[in-house]
């Protein structure tokens, strides 16, 4: 069958039916091969494969989780505030005017730089943000880079 290049309504203009017979004929979703998205998995495959190539199949890979490094982050304001706890629990420790604080110890890999530092702090840690450090040193503090501590 050849492919129609022009619509039909073009050639028979004038009468009521356009050449589509008597009753609902080229009316409803029958004519195009069902409503909506139907049939790109069957009948419509030819468009899929031509048209939307990446709409089925498998993209990329996911990891595996015990191979993934997970990033348990805690922010630079919340050690202010809980750094007295710490020190009476033993977690952290004054020396000087400085307050020591572990926070792979406490059991995160990674400083954030969200919230006010107000004490001199000496953070220990495999990692922080460029923003936790210029904090820490602002208020008069460092931070120190570990190895470990990474879960």
């Amino acid at each position: 069958m050849t492919v129609r290049r022009e619509k039909k309504s073009k050639y028979f203009r004038g009468s009521r039916t356009y050449g589509w017979g008597r009753v609902a004929q080229h009316r409803r979703s029958g004519r195009k091969g069902g409503r909506g998205r139907v049939g790109y998995h069957k009948h419509k495959w030819s468009w899929v494969v031509k048209y939307a190539k990446e709409w089925y199949g498998k993209h990329g890979f996911t990891r595996h989780p015990s191979l993934v490094k997970r990033k348990h982050l805690i922010n630079i304001g919340e050690i202010d505030e809980m750094v007295e706890e710490l020190i009476k629990l033993g977690m952290a420790r004054m020396e000087g005017d400085s307050i020591y604080v572990n926070i792979a110890v406490l059991g995160y890999n990674k400083l954030g730089g969200k919230g006010k530092v107000s004490k001199k702090l000496v953070v220990e840690g495999p990692e922080a943000t460029d923003k936790a450090i210029r904090k820490l040193e602002k208020a008069g503090g460092t931070f120190l880079t570990i190895k470990g501590g990474e879960s």
